[in-house]
């Protein structure tokens, strides 16, 4: 049964589950790993209420690969895990992203590397999320911060994986997937359904159109469909050995994700004039949002979502402020990024405040930070 229109006080990951069916998923595989593991519990009960299918697999390989053939089968489909699950969907991922499957992947993240704190709180997937499987290729990234926006950005991350047919990630973490808060549902919720193949012509199934993004041949649906994540052209006919014919797919894979970053990106700013603007998001964004909320001399950018990186966001407060700080659960994964965008957009200064271990950077850390910096 759907979640109904009104306010409620759920979990992080609870609200990710309502989203999900919602915004039209019919297939959840899955392997219990914490702090996902409320997701598929959740999923397990109500995917077949909602006339979907749920399956455990048994290792997280599995799992990514029944993700991609139920999408393939004409399922909106999601699979929910941690950092060391999302190690093993790598070579799975870049098959995703070749072969144009729309999945929805969950990351919950927890301390690493391997087994590290299974039940802390940290964002060492980031750069495992885009650069984890070889090859250039794009994928799609949402960091939410509340339940709120575990809820918002779930059923977004459907909508983009089906309107771009890219890999689509929620990248939360302990802290967010197990706090509780209120969630409001509104009346009203955009759902975007896959764009399927018409049945014109038998080779039509190949078409591209000038968004980059082909039509879905969906399987059963009369058309010749062939998936491959060997080199191929518009066609399908496998080509691992033309160059150009290489160039040519990889650059429209690509393109169709950062060309669309104004669409894709998601952010919010508080005080975009000040001096002093901290970049942050998810669970590391919470003592700088608080710094800021308290001080106009400091400004925040929350980015809500990472991949594509949202460049146009940070040359825009990085051009009127004189130096940058940016806070992560990591050891500075997105900060080098943020930082060249940064320095050519004009800021003078960009500084890093990491924290690893589970906790997410305080107030008075980021106050302390401030003030080495000769900002407050």
């Amino acid at each position: 049964m759907n979640i109904k229109p009104g306010e409620y006080f759920l979990q992080g990951n609870e609200a990710c589950m309502e989203a999900a069916v919602l915004a039209g998923a019919k297939f959840f595989a899955g392997y219990p790993i914490t702090p996902s593991t409320e997701i598929a519990e959740g999923l397990a009960s109500m995917l077949p209420e909602a006339g979907g299918e749920f399956l455990q697999m048994e290792d997280e390989i599995a799992c990514i690969s029944a993700v991609i053939g139920a999408s393939w089968g004409g399922a909106k489909s999601i699979t929910a895990t941690s950092g060391p699950g999302l190690s093993l969907m790598q070579e799975a991922i870049g098959y995703a992203a070749m072969t144009e499957t729309p999945v929805v992947i969950v990351d919950v993240m927890r301390g690493g590397p391997s087994t590290g704190q299974p039940t802390r709180a940290s964002q060492g997937d980031i750069l495992a999320t885009k650069y984890g499987s070889h090859g250039d290729y794009q994928v799609i990234a949402f960091a939410p911060a509340n339940v709120q926006e575990m809820f918002d950005l779930t059923v977004k991350a459907f909508n983009y994986a089906e309107k771009y047919r890219v890999p689509t990630f929620i990248l939360s973490d302990a802290e967010i997937g197990h706090m509780r808060g209120l969630l409001t549902v509104p009346n009203e919720i955009k759902i975007v359904n896959r764009k399927e193949k018409g049945i014109r012509r038998s080779d039509e199934a190949y078409d591209v159109p000038d968004d980059l993004v082909p039509p879905f041949e969906t399987f059963g649906k009369g058309h010749k469909a062939t998936v491959t994540g060997i080199t191929h052209t518009a066609k399908a006919r496998v080509e691992p050995e033309d160059p150009t014919i290489h160039q040519q797919l990889v650059k429209r894979l690509n393109d169709k994700i950062t060309n669309n970053r104004r669409d894709i990106n998601k952010w919010e700013v508080i005080g975009p004039e000040s001096k002093t603007m901290i970049v942050s998001y998810g669970s590391a964004s919470f003592g700088g949002r608080e710094v800021a909320a308290k001080d106009d001399r400091v400004g925040l950018l929350r980015l809500k979502s990472i991949w594509p990186l949202p460049v146009e966001p940070i040359k825009e407060v990085a051009s009127k402020c004189e130096q940058l700080l940016v806070c992560e659960m990591n050891l500075g994964q997105l900060y080098w990024g943020i930082k060249r965008v940064a320095l050519e957009a004009g800021c003078k200064r960009v500084e890093l405040l990491s924290k690893i271990g589970g906790d997410p950077p305080s107030p008075g850390e980021v106050r302390h930070k401030l003030r080495e910096m000769g900002a407050i």
